[in-house]
């Protein structure tokens, strides 16, 4: 490997841009920009194509539910739906409670006036018919399907209860049902609406993206520029963007040359050079160059809008654990159709009248859908929703977060996960001649002139450490070589170990191969003629990264380094940072064989990762996980987003996953476990030891049922 000043090969991953050109002078990594360039371009274009194909298809299968209004998905209007429907039927629902006897009993107070009855059925009637209308729709869809369900068991039991009670207003003898109708409708209604929530909640998270564009551009006119409102902005149109700005929309450079920050957008930390015919993307940030740029996408066809479209469709993916409630839900249907049958026929056989075994049978089928079992799934989503966003986890797919449970091997991708993609100063080799303070200062003096990223870590360094730098007296640029100029009244040059040998100029050279052997860039100070010292700089390690391969090996997962760098710096990173192994060298189209050859042995395999060259490894990982805002095929292929670009949130995933699970089994548990116990109370099966369970008794044990299943979610802890 060849290290050098200026005209370094660095160390960055195949697939990973990087930018290492000072300006006035190129290196031999121009051909791997262009490859590069283009590998983005056809990237972009295929998640465009994608993203279409998807966004046709949702249309196609869902009719109405489609995503045209970013700020107003199908999703979000059912969230609203069942919101709205709560509030108005538990206004209804209030005067049903009181105005049952049922209620009225238990409660020990009395309250009746004429025709009360009447207006128990119409008030009820309305939340049925207002309030039920979401279920008794989706448990037509499902029976079409014949695959009941949540839906077929929450109308089974309002309709009974409906049907039922409105005949004892009219007639038959018994006591009707109202009050456990409106509740059970009440509940549902809210535990649709605390999941529905809890995924948009999410999403919204992301939207914080959308936020960091700019309102306003700088559009080019015949006689200047005049400020516009980006909305007011078509294809076509050129704005110009002056230095350090945040670029306001996608488009093509037509004019100038800059770096741009794109970190935002790729994870990646490291500027990228920009030129005309370049694509750049709104949102990310320009270096120390005006462009002019032509107009591409805009509004909902803008990279960022399609982003957040992409992931909000991706969250609404069902929860896995979700259908194993509905699983319960389909057998407790069945359960409830043969216990009531079976417990009318029952207690007709052992002589009592149709009207008792009938209340009996009602009885029965109503306490078959519990309520409990409504909120147990939903709860525990929602508190473990807001608590991954609070800790920076943007879960895209609920079904793979919920088997991140499983995981017992992490793979992580190197530069940009757990290096930071920033270049810092880690060795520095001095002469006998000056100390170490002395050559920083010269050296940052003179690098401040420049905007290469090496600069800049060098700068960041001497800052770290406090010293005032001088501005230079003169300054140069050698192409290929390195700069010089005069600082402090001394001759000073920051040049490449090319330079050196060509000037034959002593140097420890024992002490350079060593840096180099550990795939460092070394630059080399040169003071009024003579050797100053070396600088070695490397893509610094996250402290954050060591800690989470420590919790790692104390869950007993193991921790692998899959990197596309040659085996000099991958090794010096792995031995630093302490993982178990290091595959090396493995270029992108490997990476996705090199994850599944690692899955062999019953291994459930998580891919942490941020760049184009990680994408197939993390569609082929059990859970792919995206470091930072990550590049847009990362975002496609992710499961799980880390805002915070901090491997140790790999190990908070596998850890609320785990208690995320934990707690939905229990609350599974505890919503069908009052029905174990329930139904063949009910049903009369003790009723030669004395006991049947009275439509009372049921109502308290449904309510204790369901504020176990509350607390127990609640309880939930990151």
């Amino acid at each position: 490997m060849l290290i050098m000043a200026r005209d370094h090969q660095t160390t960055k991953e195949p697939g990973n841009h990087t930018s290492n050109n000072h300006k006035g002078h190129h290196n031999n990594n121009h051909d791997d920009h262009m490859i590069h360039q283009n590998l983005e371009h056809h990237d972009h274009e295929m998640k465009g194509k994608s993203i279409e194909k998807e966004h046709l298809h949702h249309q196609d299968s869902n009719g109405d539910h489609n995503h045209r209004d970013g700020h107003g998905s199908h999703h979000g209007h059912m969230v609203e739906d069942f919101k709205k429907r709560f509030y108005i039927s538990l206004l209804f629902s209030l005067p049903v409670f009181f105005l049952s006897h049922m209620i009225q009993e238990l409660l020990g107070f009395k309250f009746t006036f004429p025709y009360d009855s009447l207006v128990l059925f119409l008030l009820s009637s309305f939340v049925f018919f207002y309030g039920g209308y979401p279920f008794l729709k989706g448990a037509i869809d499902e029976m079409k399907q014949r695959a009941p369900g949540m839906m077929t068991l929450i109308a089974l039991a309002i309709v009974v209860a409906y049907v039922y009670s409105t005949l004892t207003v009219f007639g038959l003898e018994g006591m009707d049902y109202y009050w456990e109708l409106v509740t059970l409708i009440d509940i549902m209604l809210i535990g649709h609406w605390i999941e529905m929530k809890s995924v948009m909640g999410a999403s919204n998270a992301l939207e914080q993206l959308v936020k960091l564009m700019p309102s306003e551009a700088h559009k080019i006119i015949d006689d200047g520029t005049q400020e516009v409102s980006v909305s007011d902005l078509l294809p076509g149109d050129k704005v110009l963007v002056k230095p350090g700005e945040r670029i306001p929309v996608d488009g093509i450079i037509n004019k100038g040359n800059s770096t741009v920050d794109e970190s935002m957008l790729t994870g990646e930390s490291l500027p990228v050079e920009k030129s005309t015919d370049d694509e750049v993307t709104g949102g990310s940030v320009n270096g120390d160059g005006a462009l002019t740029i032509e107009v591409k996408n805009i509004g909902e066809e803008s990279y960022l809008s399609q982003v957040v479209k992409m992931v909000k469709e991706a969250q609404e993916s069902k929860s896995k654990t979700q259908d194993l409630s509905n699983r319960a839900a389909k057998w407790l249907f069945y359960i409830a159709l043969i216990a009531g049958i079976l417990t009318l026929i029952g207690w007709l056989i052992t002589g009592f009248t149709f009207n008792y075994a009938l209340e009996r049978m009602v009885t029965v089928m109503i306490i078959a859908c519990p309520h409990a079992l409504g909120l147990a799934v939903p709860l525990v989503i929602a508190n473990s929703t807001a608590i991954s966003a609070k800790k920076g986890l943007l879960i895209r797919n609920r079904t793979q977060f919920e088997e991140a449970r499983r995981i017992n091997t992490v793979v992580f991708d190197k530069t940009g996960t757990l290096t930071k993609g920033e270049f810092g100063i880690t060795d520095i080799i001095l002469s006998n001649k000056y100390d170490e303070n002395t050559v920083l200062k010269v050296v940052a003096s003179l690098e401040s002139q420049s905007e290469h990223p090496i600069a800049r870590g060098i700068l960041n360094s001497v800052k770290d450490k406090e010293l005032t730098i001088s501005e230079p007296d003169e300054f140069e640029y050698m192409q290929g070589k390195g700069i010089k100029g005069r600082v402090d009244g001394k001759e000073v040059l920051a040049v490449s170990p090319g330079y050196m040998k060509t000037q034959k100029i002593p140097y420890p050279e024992e002490k350079y191969k060593k840096l180099s052997s550990d795939g460092k860039t070394v630059i080399f100070a040169i003071i009024d003629g003579e050797f100053a010292g070396m600088l070695a700089l490397a893509d610094q390690i996250r402290e954050s990264a060591m800690k989470a391969i420590i919790e790692l090996k104390e869950m007993n997962i193991e921790s692998i380094m899959l990197t596309g760098d040659n085996n000099q710096v991958a090794n010096y990173v792995g031995n630093e940072i302490g993982v178990d192994k290091v595959y090396a060298e493995v270029l992108p189209h490997e990476k996705a064989s090199k994850i599944n050859e690692i899955r062999q042995g019953n291994k459930k395999v998580a891919m942490t990762g941020d760049g184009v060259n990680d994408a197939p490894a993390l569609a082929n990982a059990d859970l792919g996980i995206a470091i930072g805002a990550g590049t847009d095929v990362a975002i496609e292929t992710a499961d799980v987003i880390l805002v915070n670009s901090n491997p140790k949130d790999v190990v908070e995933i596998i850890n609320l996953s785990r208690k995320t699970y934990r707690k939905m089994i229990q609350n599974l548990w505890w919503g069908a476990g009052y029905n174990i116990i329930a139904i063949p109370l009910a049903s009369g099966m003790l009723y030669k030891l004395g006991f049947v369970l009275s439509p009372a008794v049921g109502a308290v044990l449904m309510s204790l049922s369901t504020i176990i299943v509350a607390i127990n979610a609640k309880l939930l802890r990151a």
